[in-house]
Formats: structure tokens, C-alpha cells, sequence
């Protein structure tokens, strides 16, 4: 019998396949960007941003900016989770330069297929897109100065798991800003269980408070919420859906 888990994996890579394929959106009336919240998801980049990528890059899919937020230096080492097709690894490897590497992660393969593309069309030399699931990266221990994501952890059925592959990747002393799906109070379960809200970004959002407990019981430190929106989406006295920016750092020793 299938583990739940693996349905939900199932059904986020059947999700973001269709979006890849062009035969779907991220938002529609049973998601977190659509009825009334936030509408264009890319407002945290700036025109100036967008007009550096290749077209093709930036497919609406994310609820931040962490790249602006990175404090990116030359010669850095980037790993972006969830790279969908592209817009964060192309913004990254801007700021990088030449002498840095950005390597992008995602575990739908059509995705994987367009980020390249786009790659290749943009000349794209430090960029490079693997195949695979975050809570399993296909990257060596120890390899990122900086981990980016932006609204993809809460896709993921075993968070904790995707943090602990977080601190093994990164360098010693290395650090993550990332921007995710959070919430103000609890989901009811019959939620938790429904698929289209996993691939739509709310049934796998945790409470605010036990999204930034896994992050410190994993081993990370000096936690920083750079960013903090509520979504007026389904929003009541008792509960909110949020966008969190938040970054964090592994010990240097």
C-alpha cells in the first residue's frame, strides 16, 4: 500500500509537472495565491530582476524575494531547493559571478527539462539543475556556502528531514534564507489529508512556532525572520495562512 507520504510526493510532482507542461497554474480557487489573496506572487522581485532572466524562468510560483535578502557574494556556492525553472538560480548566479556556482534542485523531471533550457538560452555558465527530492539532496556534505528556497519546504511531507539535509550541505559556518508557507494556528486534519491542498501550498504549512522549533532542534542558529506577510486567503481570528522569509546559519565549529 502506498505510505502517505508518497502520496503526497506523488501528487506535488503530478502538480508542478502540469505547470511545467503549461497544462496548469499554481493558483486557483483552492490555493493560497488565489480568491482574494495574494494574486501576483512575484511582486518581491523587482522589473529590473525579471528583465535579467531568461523568458520562461518565472512561472508565479513563489511567496518572496530570498535572493534580494541572501546578501550574495562572488565566489559563493548556492543551492537553490525547488528550483523550478530557474528564476532564483538565474538571479543568484547573477550576484555569484563568474567564479561562483549555483546548483538548482527539483524533483519533477519536466521542470528540470525547462530550467536547462532556460539556462541555455540565457548563457548561463555557473548554473547547473539535478535532478532530485530535497529531503534527499543529490549534492556532497559540505558544499554550500548559502541555501535559498522559495515557497517549497512546505510541499515537503518530512520538513525535518529536508532541514537536516539543509545542515549537512551547507559548509561549515553556511547559511539559508528561504521564504515558505507558514501558519497562524492549526489546519484541521481533514485538510492535512486533502492532496490538492498539499500541491497548493496550504495542507503542508506548519504553525509558525513548529516550523522555527524544527529549524533550531536541527542545529541551526542565529534565526532571523527577514520577512512576514498574513495572507487575507481563508484568514479567521484563529487562523491565517503567512509567507515567512526567514534565514539561519550552521555553526562555524
Amino acid at each position: 500500500m502506498m505510505s502517505h507520504k508518497q502520496s503526497i510526493t506523488d501528487a506535488v510532482r503530478a502538480h508542478y509537472a502540469a505547470i511545467a507542461s503549461k497544462r496548469a497554474s499554481c493558483c486557483g480557487p483552492d490555493t493560497c495565491c488565489g480568491d482574494g489573496a495574494v494574486t501576483d506572487m512575484t511582486t518581491g522581485y523587482r522589473p529590473e530582476e525579471l528583465g535579467k532572466i531568461p523568458e520562461g524562468a518565472n512561472l508565479n510560483l513563489g511567496c518572496g524575494n530570498p535572493t534580494a535578502l541572501a546578501d550574495l557574494r562572488p565566489g559563493e556556492v548556492v543551492i537553490d531547493l525547488g528550483s523550478g525553472a530557474g528564476i532564483d538560480c538565474f538571479l543568484a548566479a547573477e550576484r555569484v559571478g563568474p567564479e561562483g556556482r549555483v546548483i538548482g534542485i527539483d524533483m519533477t523531471e519536466e521542470m528540470i527539462a525547462q530550467a536547462r533550457a532556460n539556462g541555455r538560452r540565457g548563457n548561463f555558465q555557473n548554473v547547473e539543475f539535478r535532478h532530485g527530492q530535497i529531503e534527499a539532496m543529490p549534492v556532497a556534505d559540505n558544499t554550500a556556502d548559502v541555501i535559498i528556497s522559495n515557497c517549497v519546504i512546505n510541499l515537503a511531507p518530512d520538513k525535518e528531514q529536508v532541514f537536516r539535509e539543509m545542515f549537512r550541505v551547507l559548509k561549515p559556518g553556511g547559511r539559508f534564507i528561504v521564504s515558505d508557507i507558514v501558519t497562524r494556528g492549526q489546519i484541521p486534519d481533514a485538510r492535512r489529508r486533502d492532496m490538492e491542498a498539499w500541491a497548493g501550498c496550504i495542507a503542508g504549512a506548519l504553525p509558525k512556532e513548529a516550523y522555527l522549533a524544527i529549524v533550531q532542534a536541527v542545529g541551526f542558529t542565529e534565526l532571523d525572520i527577514r520577512a512576514e506577510v498574513e495572507y487575507d486567503y481563508q484568514r479567521s481570528a484563529d487562523f491565517a495562512l503567512m509567507s515567512l522569509t526567514l534565514a539561519a546559519r550552521k555553526p562555524a565549529a
